[in-house]
């Protein structure tokens, strides 16, 4: 997916008088360097900049900004560019869809120099049906995305801020099952949450139930 004008836009829209754009930090180049923060933009595929983050947080106080699409538009265009079709797409994107990505980089969470920021948004998604694309899209190509608003914004800056994704009425122990039923996600999707909560020392498990894994807070939410 070419993510150029979505990761671009998120740049301008974040940066404020007297960022550094394109800053080179020691082997690296930084998307915003604002005094002593480095601020990286990832649009998705947190793995591909583990080795970046891990090397940076050793001197440096870093914030990745992670967007998520709350409503997007799908826009069909032709081989030549222009514009047949324009369509809201059904599916919404929720907060909870972090852990997606956050499952690559989840050992980072509790540096303390080390920080993550969500953006909900609304993005355009744009496709064309030129025959290169995936075969679950049958064919049809994502030749860009698009920044139309920014909705909301998240910072996530220690391990305690992550237990604000279990529900405040979740009794514990826990399972898999339970949580995904409470916070009303998909029990992969649960599993992806307590897995990160665990990695980071959020959560651990305290045991068994009818083959299900039991977890248990240990820390606390500020």
């Amino acid at each position: 997916m070419n993510e150029h004008s979505l990761h671009s836009e998120i740049k301008e829209w974040y940066a404020i008088p007297g960022d550094r754009i394109e800053a080179k930090i020691d082997d690296f180049i930084i998307d915003i360097a604002r005094g002593t923060l480095l601020i990286e933009i990832q649009t998705r595929n947190f793995s591909a900049i583990k080795r970046k983050l891990s090397n940076l947080v050793e001197n440096h106080k870093v914030r990745l900004v992670h967007p998520i699409p709350e409503r997007k538009w799908i826009v069909r265009v032709t081989e030549t560019g222009e514009i047949v079709g324009r369509r809201k797409s059904p599916r919404k994107g929720r907060l909870t869809d972090l852990f997606y990505e956050l499952v690559s980089i989840s050992d980072l969470i509790g540096n303390k120099n080390f920080s993550l920021e969500v953006l909900m948004i609304e993005e355009e998604e744009i496709r064309c049906n030129d025959g290169k694309g995936s075969w679950r899209r049958k064919g049809v190509s994502i030749k860009d995305a698009k920044l139309i608003n920014v909705n909301s914004r998240q910072l996530f800056k220690n391990r305690g801020d992550f237990l604000a994704f279990l529900p405040n009425d979740l009794r514990t122990p826990f399972t898999n099952r339970t949580l995904a039923n409470q916070a009303g996600v998909s029990t992969p999707l649960a599993r992806k949450i307590t897995y990160c909560l665990r990695k980071m020392g959020a959560i651990t498990n305290v045991g068994n139930k009818r083959r299900e894994l039991m977890f248990q807070k240990t820390l606390q939410l500020k």
